[in-house]
Parts: C-alpha cells; sequence; structure tokens
C-alpha cells in the first residue's frame, strides 16, 4: 500500500487520534499472529509486502511511515491524549488475547488429580498488560475473538478467555503457521466460550460408556484376581473418545478406522469399543484357548469389526503388536495407505488411522518422530492422523518430568509437524468428546495430524501385580481418594436433573449382567461384511503350491522394448543415457541382461497383468549403486519419467518413491501395507544391507513371526545389498545370519540369487505364487555390473528361480573330489579361481535358497557326488556369522552318509568386516584359495 493511501485509511479509521507506539505495537502483533488484530488492521497489513526482501521493510520502513502517519494526524488534531490513551489501551487488549490463545493452556485445569505444578504464566494477568482494575468496565473491541460481538467489557472479555482457554481443554495450535487453520482452531473453540454443548441424550450415552469402561475393568478385576490386564481405570474417558472419533468419522464418509495402541487399556477397547465377545477375553483369561501356532499375550491381539455410525457401517481394525509401545504407529499408518490404494482415496476421507500413545513413550521412542516426518510426503501421506495420548502422568515407574522428557509436555514432538494439540482433562467426559469432535473435523478439512493429550491417572501400578506406592507415594494416596471418572459425571448428571439415581445404578447393573451372559455389549457392533480384499488364496499354502509363471520370450522382448523406451526431448544424464542405450540391446537379444534390466522387466512383467507395485526405499528410484533407473530425471528442467508407468493402457499402478532417511519407521509402514494388501508387490531396499540393523525391531516382532503368533500374512520383499567388496565393517554385510537364526515354521524365504534371471524368477515367483509370506534377499553390489552375472532372454523365459544351481562348467562328475557349497558374490571369485587354476576335480554348487532349504533339489544335484567324501562350505562373511552357523545342519543332511564337511571363510569375529581394503583382498583370497584346494 502506497503511503498516501495508507496514511488515508489511518485518518478514517476509529483510531485517528491514536500515536505511533499504537500502531507499532498493533503491527508486531500482527506479526506473531494475523488473526489476533481486527480485520480492518489485518486487511491493512495483509496488504504490505511480503516476500523476502520485504523482510526488511516491516522493520524499517514500514515502522517510519507509521510513525510519519502517526504524528502528522496528531498534529492536525491537538494533542489527542484521551484517544492515544485509549489506543494504547485496546492493543493491551488484543495482546491479552493473544497471549491466551498462546499460554493459555498453561493455566488450564487438566490434571483431574491436581498434581501438576504449572508455572505462573504473567501474560495471562490484564496488569502485566497495563490494564487496570478501572479498565475492566471499559468496553473494547473485542478483534478477532469470537464471543458473539465487536466489542465487550474488559473484565467480560477476561472471563471468556479464562473459561475458553484455562478450563477443561488447553489448546496448543499458536505454532501452526498457516493463518487458515488458526482461525478455523479459534473459531471452533472461541464459540463455545470454554462450555460445549451436548443433548440430554448425547450425555446420557457418554455415562453409558463410562459405566462400561469402569464397569469391565471392575468385573475382571473380581473374578481374574492379579492377572495382568494393563487397566484402563483412571483413563476410561479413552472409551466415549475413541467410540466419538468413530462416529464423527463415519458420518464424514470413513468406511474404514484402523487403531494402534500398546496394552494399557486395549482389552477395554477390544470389549467395548470393537465389540468382541467377552466370553471369549473371560476364556483367554483362563487359558481355554488353544492353538498350535505361538500365539501371543491377549493384550497384543489384534481384532476386527463393524461399526455403525450415521453415514453406514465403518470397518474397525486394532492392529496386532507386540510391546515395542511405539511401533505400531507406522504399521497403521502403512495399513491405511493401503486402504486408501485400494479404494482409490487420495486424501484419506475413507479411512482413518488413530493411534494411542502413553505419555513417556510418545516422548521417549524416537519411532514417534519418524513417523511424524512421512506424515505429508508423498509415499507415506494419509490424511492425517489423530493421535490420543493418554497421559497417565506416570511411566512405569517414572513420574519426575525431568527423568521422563526434556520438554514440557509429552506431546511437544507433534510441534515439528504443525500438530495441533489439545490438552484435555479426562474426568470432564464433555470436554473429551468435544475435542474428539474437533479433532476429527480438523484432520479431515487440512489433512494433517492432530493430537489429543487425554490427561488422567493410572489407578494401579504398571499392572495390577504391581506396587505403585512404592515409587509414587503421593500420587497413588490421592488416587486411592479419588472417585472414578463415571461417578464424577454421574454426579454431575444427576445434579443437571438428567438422570436419576436409580437410572445410574440400573446401568451399572445391566452392564454386569450383560458380561455375566458372555455376548457382545456394543450397541453400534454389526456383523462383518465381505471386504474388498480377499485372503483366502492365501491362506493355508505351503511354499511347493503350483502357479503359472510362464512367460514367452516375445513378451519379453515387448516389454523390453518398452522400459527401454524414453520419451522425445527427455534429456538423460550421459551415464544414465548409456545404460539405457545397452537396455536397447538387451531388448533386441544382441546384448544379455544386466541385473537392473532383469528386474526391471520383472515389475514389467507384473503390472502387465494386473498386479500392483510399491517400491520404497532412501535410493531405489535410482538404486544405490546406480543399477536400477526406474525413475529418470529431465536434465533439462528437472522433470521426471518413469518408463515402468507406461507399459499398458490396462496396467496396473506401479509407485517408486526415494524414502525419508528412516529405516524403522519406513519398513514398519511397508510391513503395514503388505498385511493389508495381498495383491501388491510391496518392496522395500536398504540403501546398504546393514542398514536394516535400525529397523531391526520390526523384522524381529513383525516380519519373522507375524503369522505365528496373529495369524498375520504378509508378502513384503527386503532388497539388502549384501557383498564383501573390502568397503569396511558398515556396508559390507546385510546380517545374514540374523534371518537365518530367526527361519523356522516356513515364517519366510532367504534367497541370494547370483544371476539377472534368478532375479527376475525370484520377484515373478513372489507374486504369482500364492503364498503370502516375506522375503528376504541379499542383493549384490559389484555382481550389478559383473562380465560374468549376465542372462539371456531365454533364461529369463525359463519362468523357474533355482533353489540350487548345480556345476555350470563341463567337469566329469567322477573325477570330483571336493564338492563346493557356497551363496552369493564368492561363486564368481570360485569359478574365476577354479578356471585359472584349471582343476577339475571341484565341483561348486550355489545355494540360491537358504531357507527354507531346498533338500529335494540338492538332493537332486548330489546325485552325481555320492562318492565324494569332502565336502566345503565356503563363504565370504566370518565364521560366527553369515550361513555356517545357523544353516551347517542343513549341509550336514545334503552330503552322503560318511562324508565331512568342513568351513572355508574368514575366522570368527566381532566385527562384520575389516577396514583396510589390502587385508580385505588378502582374506579372500586365502579363502578362495582354501575352498578349492589350490
Amino acid at each position: 500500500m502506497q503511503e498516501g493511501a495508507m496514511q488515508a485509511w489511518i485518518e478514517s479509521s476509529q483510531f485517528s487520534g491514536g500515536n505511533a507506539a499504537y500502531i507499532e505495537e498493533l503491527f508486531e502483533l500482527y506479526l506473531d499472529d494475523p488473526s489476533a488484530v481486527p480485520s480492518e488492521w489485518r486487511k491493512l497489513f495483509d496488504s504490505l509486502p511480503t516476500d523476502g526482501a520485504a523482510m526488511d521493510v516491516k522493520h524499517s520502513q514500514i515502522r517510519d511511515q507509521f510513525r510519519e502517519a502517526a504524528k502528522n494526524k496528531l498534529k492536525q488534531s491537538g494533542s489527542g491524549s484521551l484517544n492515544s490513551e485509549l489506543a494504547e489501551k485496546q492493543v493491551r487488549v488484543l495482546q491479552l488475547i493473544n497471549a491466551y490463545r498462546f499460554r493459555g493452556h498453561q493455566h488450564a485445569n487438566l490434571d483431574p488429580l491436581g498434581l501438576w505444578k504449572q508455572e505462573n504464566v504473567p501474560d495471562l494477568n490484564p496488569e502485566f498488560h497495563g490494564l487496570t482494575k478501572d479498565d475492566m468496565s471499559t468496553e473494547f473491541n473485542v478483534g478477532s475473538l469470537v464471543i458473539g460481538k465487536e466489542t465487550a467489557k474488559l473484565k467480560d472479555i477476561h472471563q471468556a478467555l479464562d473459561s475458553i482457554y484455562c478450563g477443561s481443554i488447553g489448546a496448543e495450535y499458536m505454532h501452526i503457521v498457516d493463518t487458515e487453520e488458526k482461525r478455523w482452531i479459534q473459531q471452533r473453540l472461541e464459540s463455545q466460550l470454554g462450555q460445549p454443548k451436548f443433548s440430554e441424550e448425547d450425555r446420557q450415552k457418554i455415562l453409558k460408556e463410562l459405566v462400561a469402561a469402569d464397569g469391565l475393568e471392575k468385573y475382571l478385576g473380581t473374578k481374574f484376581p492379579g492377572a495382568k490386564r494393563f487397566s484402563l481405570e483412571g483413563g476410561d474417558a479413552l472409551v466415549p473418545l475413541v467410540k466419538s472419533l468413530i462416529r464423527r468419522a463415519g458420518s464424514q464418509g470413513a468406511k474404514e478406522v484402523v487403531i494402534g495402541m500398546a496394552h494399557r487399556g486395549r482389552l477395554n477397547l477390544l470389549i467395548n469399543v470393537l465389540g468382541k465377545h467377552p466370553q471369549q477375553l473371560f476364556d483367554e483369561f483362563a487359558g481355554k484357548n488353544t492353538t498350535d501356532k505361538a500365539g501371543d499375550v491377549k493384550y497384543h491381539m489384534g481384532f476386527s469389526s463393524d461399526f455403525e455410525t450415521d453415514g453406514g457401517n465403518v470397518h474397525l481394525a486394532l492392529a496386532f503388536n507386540p510391546s515395542h509401545l511405539e511401533i505400531v504407529n507406522p504399521v497403521v499408518m502403512g495399513s491405511v495407505r493401503a486402504r486408501m490404494d485400494r479404494r482409490g482415496c487420495k486424501d484419506g476421507s475413507q479411512a482413518l488411522p488413530i493411534t494411542i500413545h502413553g505419555d513417556s513413550a510418545i516422548a521417549g521412542q524416537g519411532v514417534v518422530q519418524e513417523t511424524f516426518n512421512l506424515s505429508k510426503t508423498r509415499a507415506y501421506q494419509v490424511g492425517g492422523s489423530i493421535r490420543i495420548v493418554v497421559n497417565n502422568q506416570v511411566g512405569f515407574t517414572t513420574s519426575k518430568r525431568e527423568d521422563a522428557r526434556s520438554t514440557q509436555y509429552c506431546t511437544d514432538i507433534a510441534k515439528m509437524v504443525q500438530a495441533p494439540i489439545f490438552h484435555v482433562n479426562a474426568d470432564d467426559p464433555e470436554a473429551v468428546l468435544f475435542v474428539a469432535q474437533l479433532a476429527v473435523d480438523y484432520r479431515n478439512t487440512f489433512k494433517r495430524d492432530v493430537v489429543i493429550d487425554l490427561v488422567c491417572y493410572r489407578r494401579h501400578g504398571h499392572n495390577e501385580a504391581d506396587e505403585p506406592n512404592a515409587t509414587q507415594p503421593l500420587m497413588y494416596q490421592k488416587i486411592k481418594k479419588h472417585p472414578v471418572p463415571r461417578e464424577i459425571y454421574a454426579k454431575r448428571l444427576i445434579d443437571a436433573g438428567v438422570v436419576s439415581e436409580d437410572a445410574v445404578q440400573q446401568l451399572v447393573s445391566d452392564y454386569r449382567d450383560a458380561l455375566d451372559k458372555g455376548d457382545c455389549v456394543v450397541d453400534e457392533w454389526r456383523p462383518m461384511k465381505n471386504h474388498s480384499v480377499d485372503w483366502s488364496p492365501f491362506v493355508d499354502k505351503d511354499w511347493d503350491v503350483e502357479y503359472d509363471s510362464s512367460i514367452t520370450l516375445a513378451e519379453l522382448k515387448d516389454l523390453g522394448d518398452k522400459v527401454s523406451h524414453v520419451p522425445s526431448g527427455f534429456k538423460l544424464n550421459s551415464r544414465v543415457n548409456k545404460v539405457y542405450e545397452e537396455r536397447v540391446k538387451m531388448a533386441n537379444g544382441d546384448r544379455k541382461l544386466d541385473w537392473g534390466m532383469a528386474e526391471i522387466l520383472a515389475y514389467a512383467s507384473l503390472v502387465k497383468h494386473g498386479y500392483r507395485v510399491r517400491m520404497t526405499g532412501q535410493d531405489c528410484g535410482r538404486g544405490t549403486f546406480f543399477h536400477r533407473h526406474a525413475v529418470l530425471h529431465n536434465q533439462k528442467d528437472a522433470s521426471t519419467f518413469m518408463p515402468l508407468t507406461a507399459i499398458d493402457d490396462k496396467q496396473a499402478p506401479i509407485e517408486i518413491y526415494d524414502s525419508v532417511l528412516s529405516e524403522e519407521a519406513v519398513l514398519a509402514f511397508e510391513y503395514g501395507y503388505a498385511t493389508a494388501e495381498p495383491n501388491t508387490l510391496v518392496l522395500w531396499e536398504a540403501q546398504f544391507g546393514d542398514f536394516a540393523n535400525g529397523a531391526q525391531v520390526v523384522i524381529d516382532q513383525f516380519l519373522s513371526s507375524g503369522e505365528q503368533k496373529w495369524g498375520r500374512l504378509c508378502g513384503l520383499t527386503m532388497l539388502l545389498p549384501h557383498g564383501y567388496e573390502g568397503q569396511g565393517p558398515e556396508h559390507s554385510s546385510a546380517r545374514l545370519e540374523r534371518f537365518l537364526q530367526m527361519s523356522a515354521d516356513h515364517n519366510w524365504s532367504v534367497c541370494v540369487p547370483t544371476t539377472p534371471a534368478q532375479v527376475f524368477n525370484m520377484i515373478r515367483r513372489q507374486q504369482l505364487r500364492p503364498v503370502r509370506r516375506p522375503l528376504i534377499v541379499m542383493t549384490p553390489k559389484s555382481l550389478l555390473r559383473h562380465p560374468d552375472a549376465v542372462s539371456s532372454l531365454e533364461e529369463l523365459a525359463e519362468g523357474k528361480f533355482h533353489n540350487v544351481i548345480g556345476e555350470i562348467d563341463k567337469i566329469n562328475p567322477k573325477k570330483v573330489k571336493r564338492v563346493v557349497f557356497c551363496s552369493g558374490k564368492v561363486y564368481f571369485d570360485l569359478l574365476a579361481a577354479r578356471r585359472e587354476a584349471e582343476k577339475e576335480d571341484v565341483a561348486i554348487i550355489r545355494i540360491e535358497q537358504l531357507y527354507p532349504f531346498p533338500h529335494e533339489e540338492m538332493a537332486e544335484i548330489l546325485k552325481d557326488y555320492q562318492h565324494v567324501k569332502d565336502f566345503v562350505w565356503c563363504q565370504e562373511e566370518p565364521q560366527n556369522q553369515g550361513a555356517w552357523y545357523c544353516s551347517q545342519h542343513h549341509f550336514w543332511a545334503a552330503i552322503p552318509d560318511g562324508a565331512k564337511l568342513t568351513y572355508a571363510g574368514r575366522a570368527a569375529s566381532s566385527s562384520p568386516a575389516v577396514g583396510y581394503a589390502s587385508v580385505h583382498k588378502e582374506q579372500q583370497q586365502k579363502l578362495v584359495n582354501e575352498a578349492l584346494s589350490i
């Protein structure tokens, strides 16, 4: 705005006598929060320059313009002292309003026990802003404060602010940079004046749900005294909170809700929200369940049901998860993303993730930060999530804030993604429900995360056998005397004439009778209907099930042409251009295929026939080792192109995303995706194989045993670069031994393919075979361009992955005196050394699938070597690592009776590899010579 226009506006305003200090302070207030100033001032300030160069202007030229305009006006109107004083007071009022929006939560009544020692916030005192008792009856403009009128007496403004921001809800949202979002929240919060209104019917429903939450815990405590149940007592409002979220989401079009939580309160949600029959739970407590699977404790188990809402039935899924606290959160997000993709939902409106956290866990577990960081990325966004913290104010036995975290609130981590945080007193269930509705509406409006901090307490210890008074004596003395939430709310409704004491007692009695019957106690529960995904083709299938993997040479050549095609005018990097020129030759049959081409052809063949493909990893678009180049980058304008998206008009979608720099949350996300979607080939590639160490909990607790513990099928593929090329201890080993150590019950397959044809058919097998179990692949590095690690189109068209590959040179089996077993890259070192030494009495057999061990295929190959007594296992890894310790019983079972089996490889080591290339080379030569007896 030009200076003349600005001065004309100031002269025409109701504050025409205002001085420079008033205008400057108003502008500074605007800079903190545009919504804090009246609309006419906001319009003026909005019109000022906002580009980067203007940032200096606001503190120099703009300020000088304001001063000059004010000075000129004062000359025209005399002293203007009265108007000047009123104008200054007006700014002070607006500053007070802004202070409440920023810091009112620090004086809110959040702790049911009254133990929180909140620091005094001077900004919330009118006197801090120069406002006295004499000003309390003065009318001021309320600015953007939403209280139904433009002006009000200061005492009424102050009372309204206290009610809105310092009652049972403490709202943190001023850290959000988007003004529209802040104004939206202000409108919703302030219009209620801190007193949300609910109908008598709604209030009676709240009471009934609190009766259920309390009743189940008391029933279990009486029927199974001392048994661990991780009760919800103290946080009973979680039940009406979650049910309200589901109802609200369903009324706005949600079709599925996925819930993830640790054990606190889980049994209560299973019975009182998801509708699990109480009798099933009682049988579990009584130990009546039998299964041939490993199973899991009852407070780790998941459940599925349908829940009736005004918008139709919503499918609920409570995710299975171990006691690794927050690890289930990215799993839930992945499951929701799969459901969105299946429904063609881009904004998350049809699927809602709800995650329930502990106060110590959300602040202490790093996967929380990783998951928040996923929330707005292309590969992992789900349209926002709702995060509930069951804030017991104690983590196991730690209740001192300075021991549990370094922040005021346990929820401060959520500010990294500008999520609004609503702290709410769990003893005020109406405030809880208001926040629930607000959270769903915010999430659906802005597609962002939102956090509800349910401040409550834990009536018992960490579990029911624990003694909490030993470590929290004052807290538990208070808890012992504190009435349960159901009693507090019942008294509130009785006093308001909404219900009678007899009606309350009848609710308690009716709920207990329902538990005695053992039937479902959730009014909204509905029988599950068929869902859009069918897992039945994959249930109870073993590895040897037959499937069609055939593919013709003609189809392969056609696919080769398409994956090698680059649009006209799309300028490739010179090195990438060379890769694509070679791929054209490979497609024509003029050159053998390398690893990258074979892999790309595998994905192309799947999407052409309707199988969706999803791949993520830190460098997976290009490939860490410059081999894949599935995503091309135009050197002119940085646009991208994926040849795999242009295979066929009717092809299935394929998504390849370079992931955030995370292993734990990303792998857990992909696990969640794969457990919800059997018809998509889901792959995660580690940048280096040992990077998977950062996601070990996902591998240990979900991938390796999810089927045995929970019956959860999952076809996730992990690509882990592995091989000893002298790159030191950090980038040599994908820790093959860890996967083999956990191999049992046919839980997954562990493969070490050595040729392009093998990787082509392995990838296709993983999706075409009607088995959905994880595939762990030790992928190569140097073999990606090794001259001998190539395959013909005919070898790809064979359509079979060979679990074992026998001798390829023309060696007379009868002359063989030693057979060397090996796996992976070392095979090519052995082959080269044997050829150079012209040894014809040593045969080399590659084991391409180490688990499940291919005994039948091995027996067939060893038919020609039954006379051999000398067998060797050769590996690059140290003796205490790799396959030797975990798989030698398979090798012993394979060799002829009376034969011996010896080891050739590096000596045992605490480190995966040496750090010096010269030492590596010496070790490698030694182990190869030893294996071949050179």
